[in-house]
């Protein structure tokens, strides 16, 4: 199981990310844009160039980040700026991950197969933490 920090940006994921690239090193893992996603989400002209995700690996661990259109909810303010995410080794595990860290907390995505391919979802726990759980299905 893995912990990587998962960081939201106001539009400038780009630029931030390009800067820890420069200060760490690397290469990215993955580039994509909004424009790159599912038709149905509702992203305005303005915003299908910004980040829908970016990972950049540092040492044993990944950075990765995303710009947060409005049609996602609230833009991050310090404090709800990141996420932790955790790798599940399986789809029962990840499930139960999810159900765990929300208990007390508030659901933000429930556990689904996304269009990127991964098993995926989100929450906030009873302390106020951002949680992303994933389980690469490409691993079953």
């Amino acid at each position: 199981m893995a912990l990587n920090p998962y960081l939201h940006f106001k539009g400038n994921c780009r630029e931030a990310f390009d800067y820890y690239r420069l200060v760490f090193g690397g290469e990215f893992l993955m580039l994509s844009t909004f424009a790159e996603g599912p038709p149905e989400m509702e992203i305005t002209d303005a915003e299908r160039n910004q980040i829908m995700h970016v990972s950049l690996p540092v040492g044993a661990n990944v950075l990765m980040g995303s710009d947060m259109p409005a049609c996602l909810g609230a833009a991050p303010e310090a404090g709800n700026n990141f996420s932790i995410s955790v790798q599940a080794q399986n789809r029962e595990h990840a499930d139960k991950l999810h159900a765990d860290l929300a208990n007390g907390g508030r659901v933000q995505m429930a556990m689904q197969d996304m269009f990127w391919g991964d098993y995926f979802g989100s929450c906030t726990d009873r302390f106020g933490i951002n949680w992303m759980v994933v389980f690469s299905v490409a691993a079953e």
